[in-house]
């Protein structure tokens, strides 16, 4: 359920905050390296 959660929050930071080709970059990392922490 967290890892759920997670995801679809991953998915509006993505949405919501990639304006460059950087950014998009910096969210996807961010995303991976926060279901990395969850699946701990």
């Amino acid at each position: 359920m967290k890892l759920k959660l997670l995801v679809v929050l991953a998915a509006g930071l993505l949405l919501a905050g990639c304006n460059t080709v950087s950014g998009v970059g910096k969210d996807i990392r961010s995303a991976g390296s926060a279901i990395e922490r969850a699946a701990k």
